[in-house]
């Protein structure tokens, strides 16, 4: 199942569920707030999609785009001087990209094909709750070493195996690159499995750097490795 969406491409990837703050200022996107809010487009709803580094988004570059993003529903809208918006929103269903259109509107449009998670094996259904348990271990040790994402909180108990990888990424500061491959991913133990890997891999590298000279910690601070 296809369908056209309005399309905001950032240098950031946005998780369903996840919640997403923009400050838009650039003429065009301007006039994607403006129609959201006026329901000119439908369901105050619009496409969120990264841009790949080292990439610049142009006439019809579809490549310049990740293939994977998310659909997000416009919430609250503070209007500014000089036209300006902040906007806060939340993120939706994962879409893959099929087709760039920048003639249809003044701001990118874009056709996309809606991206469901493979359907869960009841067998598996023991294995989901070992691997949620074990990366909501991994997602503590992460946290115990003081990195967070401000304002972020730790999923709750009762969150779905489908939605807890995304839940627990939220809170952590993840490459884009890493941040992507969790949304791309379909398979919700597979998800589980990758968003364990990561923190493992990014708790050890902290606890690494903090135990290097602290003349080489200097150096890793000024790279704004930290």
């Amino acid at each position: 199942m296809t369908e056209t969406l309005p399309l905001f491409p950032l240098g950031s990837v946005l998780f369903p569920g996840g919640s997403l703050s923009l400050h838009i200022f650039e003429a065009r996107y301007r006039r994607l707030v403006q129609d959201l809010v006026n329901e000119v487009v439908p369901d105050r709803r619009f496409g969120v999609v990264g841009i790949r580094q080292g990439w610049e988004v142009g006439e019809n570059n579809v490549d310049a785009m990740y293939e994977v993003g998310c659909s997000a529903r416009m919430g609250e809208v503070q209007q500014l001087p000089e036209g300006r918006y902040d906007t806060t929103s939340t993120g939706e269903q994962r879409f893959r990209l099929l087709q760039l259109d920048t003639e249809a509107a003044p701001y990118p449009m874009a056709r996309v094909e809606w991206l469901p998670d493979t359907e869960p094996d009841p067998e598996t259904e023991r294995l989901g709750e070992r691997l949620a348990a074990s990366a909501r271990a991994a997602h503590e040790r992460y946290l115990a070493t003081g990195l967070r994402v401000e304002g972020s909180t730790t999923p709750p108990e009762n969150t779905d195996a489908s939605a807890l990888a995304y839940g627990l990424a939220e809170s952590c500061v993840l490459a884009t690159e890493d941040r992507q491959d969790l949304l791309a991913e379909t398979d919700p133990l597979a998800r589980l499995r990758l968003v364990r890997a990561l923190l493992t891999r990014e708790t050890e590298f902290v606890r690494r750097l903090r135990a290097v000279p602290a003349q080489l910690s200097e150096f890793a601070e000024q790279a704004g490795i930290n």
